[in-house]
């Protein structure tokens, strides 16, 4: 794991505890995808601190929609070959709105568009024409335990420079995630 990767995941400690009490979550996460021109893996392990909005839209009797930011830090891996770089770095800040009940258990849709900032613009064979990225994600997932404290979710997400520059090659990750609410 590179130096940059740690200090980055040593922020996001730091800004979980002390100063920024606000915090309301936090989460790990695990993917794997591949390039939109690309047959090779990519290996993705994420770290996130997440703040509510504490907003309820369209409440219904047992649903509404409401949402959270999320902010990343990512560690992405990929076989190379010599002379390719096989690793890169990313940060992202997502706005994301979820559907759940008003208990805040069970159940939850979710989906955000946010941006991501690589810190490499070559993966293996794999060239991202800009390191500015934007992320989209749809998932779902099952809140559950003491306080609904933990949430066990699954998203599918596509990051993509959305053809600001080209080429547009991208990355499509599935992703499992564990998160825990304060």
């Amino acid at each position: 794991m590179n130096k940059a990767w740690v200090a980055v995941v040593a922020l996001l400690a730091g800004l979980a505890s002390g100063s920024a009490g606000a915090v309301d979550g936090v989460s790990l996460q695990w993917g794997s995808g591949s390039g939109a021109t690309s047959d090779s893996g990519i290996d993705m392990m994420q770290v996130a601190l997440q703040w509510d909005w504490n907003q309820r839209w369209f409440q219904a009797n047992d649903w509404h929609v409401g949402g959270f930011w999320d902010v990343d830090a990512s560690y992405w891996r990929r076989d190379a070959l010599q002379g390719q770089n096989d690793h890169l770095s990313e940060i992202g800040l997502t706005p994301v709105f979820r559907l759940q009940q008003n208990d805040l258990q069970g159940v939850y849709l979710e989906a955000g568009v946010g941006v991501h900032l690589l810190s490499k613009t070559s993966l293996g064979d794999k060239r991202y024409s800009t390191a500015f990225q934007f992320g989209s994600h749809l998932g779902g997932g099952y809140r559950f335990g003491a306080r609904h404290a933990f949430d066990l979710g699954y998203s599918f997400q596509h990051i993509s420079n959305a053809n600001i520059k080209l080429p547009n090659d991208g990355a499509n990750f599935q992703e499992v995630r564990l998160q825990y609410h304060f």
